[in-house]
Protein backbone atom coordinates (compact mmCIF):
# COMPACT_ATOMS: atom_id res chain seq x y z
CA UNK A 1 0.00 0.00 0.00
CA UNK A 2 1.75 3.36 -0.82
CA UNK A 3 0.19 5.79 0.83
CA UNK A 4 1.39 3.91 4.19
CA UNK A 5 4.40 5.19 5.86
CA UNK A 6 6.05 2.88 8.68
CA UNK A 7 8.77 4.27 11.04
CA UNK A 8 10.74 2.69 14.21
CA UNK A 9 9.95 4.52 17.76
CA UNK A 10 12.14 2.92 19.33
CA UNK A 11 11.19 5.76 22.73
CA UNK A 12 7.73 3.15 22.52
CA UNK A 13 9.17 0.28 21.53
CA UNK A 14 7.73 -0.17 17.94
CA UNK A 15 7.05 0.33 14.58
CA UNK A 16 4.31 2.82 13.67
CA UNK A 17 2.45 2.65 10.39
CA UNK A 18 1.08 6.20 9.94
CA UNK A 19 -1.76 6.74 6.62
CA UNK A 20 -1.41 10.69 6.75
CA UNK A 21 -1.34 11.74 10.44
CA UNK A 22 -3.08 8.61 11.80
CA UNK A 23 -1.13 5.71 13.65
CA UNK A 24 -3.11 3.10 11.41
CA UNK A 25 -1.04 0.32 12.99
CA UNK A 26 1.76 -0.85 15.49
CA UNK A 27 4.10 -3.39 15.99
CA UNK A 28 5.48 -3.74 19.68
CA UNK A 29 9.30 -5.00 20.13
CA UNK A 30 11.77 -5.90 22.35
CA UNK A 31 15.10 -5.24 21.55
CA UNK A 32 18.74 -6.92 22.60
CA UNK A 33 21.39 -6.36 20.83
CA UNK A 34 21.70 -9.22 18.51
CA UNK A 35 17.70 -9.85 18.06
CA UNK A 36 14.44 -8.33 17.99
CA UNK A 37 11.43 -9.83 19.37
CA UNK A 38 7.97 -8.79 18.06
CA UNK A 39 5.47 -9.40 20.67
CA UNK A 40 2.13 -7.46 19.49
CA UNK A 41 0.88 -6.42 16.32
CA UNK A 42 -2.38 -4.39 15.74
CA UNK A 43 -4.34 -2.95 12.97
CA UNK A 44 -6.85 -0.01 13.73
CA UNK A 45 -10.44 -1.46 12.77
CA UNK A 46 -10.54 1.49 10.29
CA UNK A 47 -7.79 0.69 8.45
CA UNK A 48 -8.21 -3.08 8.65
CA UNK A 49 -7.37 -4.85 4.75
CA UNK A 50 -5.38 -2.37 4.16
CA UNK A 51 -1.83 -4.10 3.63
CA UNK A 52 -1.18 -2.09 7.18
CA UNK A 53 0.16 -5.24 8.42
CA UNK A 54 1.97 -6.38 5.87
CA UNK A 55 3.87 -2.50 5.62
CA UNK A 56 4.83 -2.99 9.75
CA UNK A 57 6.24 -6.60 9.17
CA UNK A 58 8.33 -5.79 5.82
CA UNK A 59 9.61 -2.94 7.04
CA UNK A 60 10.76 -4.32 10.31
CA UNK A 61 12.04 -7.15 8.82
CA UNK A 62 14.07 -5.41 6.42
CA UNK A 63 15.51 -3.14 9.12
CA UNK A 64 16.08 -6.38 11.30
CA UNK A 65 18.22 -8.20 8.06
CA UNK A 66 20.12 -4.46 7.79
CA UNK A 67 20.94 -4.18 11.59
CA UNK A 68 22.02 -7.93 11.50
CA UNK A 69 19.56 -9.04 13.95
CA UNK A 70 18.07 -12.50 14.72
CA UNK A 71 13.91 -12.49 14.58
CA UNK A 72 11.69 -14.08 17.73
CA UNK A 73 8.33 -14.22 15.91
CA UNK A 74 6.01 -14.01 19.29
CA UNK A 75 2.90 -12.05 17.91
CA UNK A 76 1.06 -14.74 15.99
CA UNK A 77 0.87 -11.84 13.42
CA UNK A 78 4.31 -12.22 12.46
CA UNK A 79 4.48 -15.71 12.88
CA UNK A 80 1.71 -16.48 10.36
CA UNK A 81 3.22 -13.62 8.15
CA UNK A 82 7.05 -14.83 8.29
CA UNK A 83 5.27 -18.48 7.84
CA UNK A 84 3.92 -16.65 4.61
CA UNK A 85 6.90 -15.71 3.04
CA UNK A 86 10.33 -17.95 3.54
CA UNK A 87 12.25 -15.11 1.96
CA UNK A 88 12.62 -13.70 5.27
CA UNK A 89 12.88 -17.57 7.06
CA UNK A 90 16.98 -16.75 7.31
CA UNK A 91 15.87 -14.26 9.74
CA UNK A 92 14.35 -16.62 12.34
CA UNK A 93 15.87 -16.61 15.60
CA UNK A 94 17.49 -20.02 16.65
CA UNK A 95 18.60 -21.29 20.28
CA UNK A 96 22.52 -21.31 20.16
CA UNK A 97 21.76 -24.89 22.45
CA UNK A 98 19.09 -27.08 22.84
CA UNK A 99 18.22 -28.80 26.53
CA UNK A 100 18.44 -32.84 25.78
CA UNK A 101 16.94 -35.56 28.11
Amino acid sequence: MSDVTVTDAPEHKRYEARIGDDVAGVAAYIRTPDMIAFIHTEVQDAYEGRGVGSALARTALDAAREQGLRVLAICPFFEGWLAKHPEYADLQYEPASKVSD
